[in-house]
């Protein structure tokens, strides 16, 4: 059970974060997490349970297009060319922050939790997972205009879900 968000996580997701530290614990798989929409609330819970967080190895909070570039070495041209939403961009977070971790399994989120600008879809979110020695996964979710808080826990819910997979399939 996580320590300080407890009162605030929805019971599955705190099933799935105990399912997923357990699991790479138990197949000694370290987890990195690139975050951008939802400004580190993955590392976060993956850090919040006692006995279980020494699995975590890092968190990267990728806000700007800057940062992501900085820190993943996502090009900048690949996010001008296809938006910082986007599966090219969410891929390349993923694959950037398990080469500069050293983690066996790293987690992108990139997307708009809320009201998006001119013409991009609130609650448009692109997850990407890239493990040593597999292809990276992609999905696109589309959660509506249901508001910040809302849209970040079903993002939560989707990227332990990814997690929990990727580290059971190991």
């Amino acid at each position: 059970m996580t320590e300080t968000l407890s009162p605030a996580l929805p019971h599955d997701i705190e099933a799935l974060v105990e399912a997923v530290l357990k699991a790479a614990d138990a197949h000694g798989v370290s987890l990195a997490t690139a975050e951008s929409c939802t400004g580190g609330l993955v590392a976060s819970v993956l850090t919040d349970v006692e006995g279980r967080s020494h699995v975590f190895e890092r968190g990267y909070v990728v806000y700007t297009n800057d940062a992501k570039a900085e820190e993943l070495a996502v090009p900048l041209r690949l996010i001008d060319q296809n938006g910082a939403v986007s599966e090219p961009v969410a891929r390349a977070m993923a694959e950037g922050a398990l080469r500069t971790s050293g983690a066996g399994i790293a987690l992108a989120i990139t997307g708009f939790a809320g009201r998006a600008g001119p013409g991009d879809e609130p609650g448009r979110v692109h997850f990407a997972l890239a493990a040593a020695g597999a292809a990276t996964v992609h999905e696109e979710h589309h959660f509506g205009d249901v508001g910040r808080g809302p849209c970040r826990i079903e993002c939560l819910r989707v990227a332990l879900r990814l997690l929990l997979t990727a580290v059971t399939i190991r």
